[in-house]
């Protein structure tokens, strides 16, 4: 499940986590927050990364999306 598996990496972060998608926002640490964008394949989520560690987190989240998706 890639949302599972997003989920356990972003919370590997300390940095805040955002999920961005049809309009609507979300901790993308959080299941029921991220599964309630709604987003389906071909569509566009932002992750907009915010703290300490960000930089980090942002390239291990890309990567991760371009391997898994």
């Amino acid at each position: 499940m890639a949302a599972g598996g997003l989920i356990k990496l972003a919370n590997a972060f300390n940095c805040s986590i955002t999920a961005k998608g049809n309009g609507q926002s979300t901790d993308a640490k959080h299941l029921f927050g991220l599964m309630s964008l709604g987003i389906k394949n071909g569509q566009t989520l932002t992750l907009i990364c915010d703290g300490a560690d960000e930089i980090e987190a942002a390239k291990a989240l890309e990567r991760y999306l371009k391997d898994n998706l």
